[in-house]
């Protein structure tokens, strides 16, 4: 499948470079403009300016976790229905639950692959725009 994500935005939210790059790099591949942030407080400060189109947040970062993160996304009226994809190490069902909670729409378990990168992205584009 030939996927083509033009002028789609993606944020990244990691404390790790090697996660960072890693996914800045494949998305770059496939088109897509990508936000990095070191941790959750980086992010908020990014988020209003940059105004990602899916976001992909890690849940053991410093000062300010995914969880944090993300429900200060999900609470904030203009980016309500901005997908969050939590990142996590973590694959057990309480870490996935509490993901829910705090209103990720999904739950991808480092490390990941290209696939399954792409993949959870397909699951938030319009047909159309593939």
């Amino acid at each position: 499948m030939d996927d083509n994500f033009e002028n789609l935005k993606i944020m990244v939210i990691d404390d790790s470079k090697t996660i960072r790059r890693t996914a800045e790099t494949l998305l770059k591949k496939v088109g897509c403009e990508v936000i990095t942030a070191t941790d959750g407080f980086d992010a908020l400060a990014k988020i209003a300016d940059s105004q990602p189109d899916i976001i992909f947040v890690d849940i053991m970062m410093p000062r300010l976790d995914g969880y944090q993160t993300c429900a200060l996304i999900k609470n904030n009226s203009a980016f309500k229905k901005t997908p969050v994809i939590m990142l996590s190490s973590k694959d057990g069902l309480f870490d996935k639950a509490k993901g829910r909670i705090v209103g990720s729409d999904q739950y991808l378990t480092k490390p990941f692959s290209k696939d399954e990168l792409l993949n959870t992205i397909r699951q938030y584009v319009p047909q159309a725009e593939q």
